[in-house]
């Protein structure tokens, strides 16, 4: 009797346990927040947003526009 009651108790944990896994093992990279087509704009106004920057500093360095913590490019 006592071995059927072990037994019973084993399984719980062992469903338990798989359930755990199963749990945790759904979460993170395995469901991605954005999909591919929206990491790649993302990925791609940066770079423009950064080249632009990049274009300020160029001319501020020449002394070609004065400087200033604003930059012309619409930025949100």
């Amino acid at each position: 009797m006592k071995r059927f009651a072990n037994q019973a108790v084993l399984k719980r944990v062992v469903l338990c346990g798989l359930l755990a896994t199963g749990l945790f093992s759904m979460t993170g990279c395995a469901t991605p927040a954005y999909s591919a087509q929206e990491r790649d704009k993302m990925i791609s106004r940066t770079w423009g947003f950064e080249a632009k920057q990049a274009v300020d500093d160029w001319d501020e360095f020449w002394l070609l526009r004065p400087p200033s913590r604003m930059t012309v490019w619409h930025v949100r």
